[in-house]
């Protein structure tokens, strides 16, 4: 008996080293068909919940070896994610306060949605799955605070700044024969400076029986949007969208080469019910900083809005 609790003790510590270990060497992990390696990076904080169950089967066990095991995993994962678990970030002068939500183009009441992407009082607020009917909706509620609007597609972008040098963004994968327009760029014309912000919704991704994580529609739209920030030069460049994927999942690798965004809180904002993933995003680079980020009240999307302080 005394054999069988010690093997099943090395066997809860090894399960618990080998996920201590992806923490820390994940993006060295070559990925594998079906994607696994980004579907892990996706929800990478909740690996942290092998440490609990780990030392509950210690104490069960009466095992030392999987309990001290799951310290040292407790400490890498602290190490890991160690700035959203640090102290608020101290307030400071901002140029900007940035709305980012996608609304969900089954949402039926676009004035609530408004009256809380307006709490913080933005002067950017970027949306994603718009329709052509829920669009009047829209422009009712946010014109009058922000008469500065751009739109193309099913993405959209009002500010309290003249918008100038608005564009569409081709993100369409080679495959995607209907129309589909989700990217658009406007350079804000700020008092603190221009800003050239890109609105962009990626492809969404799913698990399949035949597939596994099925992320080539975004790791394509991915690239293209990679590519067409590593051709903007602009002094200050900010990127609101639905990415459909987290700052650790290697898919976005082409976006976050170019950008980059803020830890200091987690910021789950999906699915809405239980949010699990950070996967709408506000980053920037240049002059542009990110700074704290949060979310708002729940609007009726499955997405929860993200909101962030941008130093210009």
């Amino acid at each position: 008996m005394e054999g069988k609790r010690k093997r099943r003790g090395l066997l809860t510590a090894v399960v618990v080293a080998v996920v201590g270990a992806l923490l820390l060497v994940h993006r060295w992990v070559p990925e594998l068909p079906g994607h696994p390696m980004s579907l892990l990076e996706t929800f990478l904080p909740w690996l942290g919940l092998v440490v609990p169950v780990g030392l509950v089967v210690a104490a069960v066990r009466r095992s030392v070896v999987p309990a001290l095991v799951c310290l040292v995993v407790g400490a890498v994962w602290v190490g890991v994610f160690r700035e959203p678990l640090g102290a608020p970030e101290p307030s400071g002068a901002y140029g900007l306060t940035v709305v980012q939500h996608n609304v969900s183009d089954e949402n039926t009441s676009p004035s609530r949605v408004a009256r809380i992407l307006l709490g913080p009082e933005p002067d950017v607020i970027a949306l994603q799955e718009l329709t052509p009917s829920s669009l009047p909706a829209y422009r009712l509620a946010l014109d009058p605070t922000h008469p500065h609007r751009a739109t193309v597609g099913t993405v959209g972008l009002w500010s309290k700044h003249p918008l100038t040098d608005i564009a569409r963004v081709d993100l369409k994968p080679t495959a995607l024969t209907a129309d589909w327009e989700r990217g658009l760029r406007a350079v804000v014309r700020s008092p603190h400076g221009d800003v050239t912000t890109y609105v962009a919704h990626l492809p969404s991704v799913r698990v399949r029986a035949t597939q596994g994580y099925a992320t080539g529609w975004r790791d394509e739209s991915a690239g293209r949007l990679g590519r067409a920030l590593a051709a903007d030069r602009s002094a200050a460049v900010l990127v609101l969208g639905d990415l459909n994927g987290t700052v650790d999942d290697r898919g976005l690798a082409p976006v976050l080469s170019e950008v980059r965004g803020n830890r200091d809180d987690f910021a789950l904002s999906w699915p809405t019910a239980l949010p699990l993933a950070r996967i709408d995003h506000v980053l920037a680079r240049g002059s542009a900083e990110v700074g704290v980020t949060w979310t708002l009240a729940d609007t009726g999307s499955d997405h929860l809005p993200v909101a962030a302080r941008v130093r210009r």
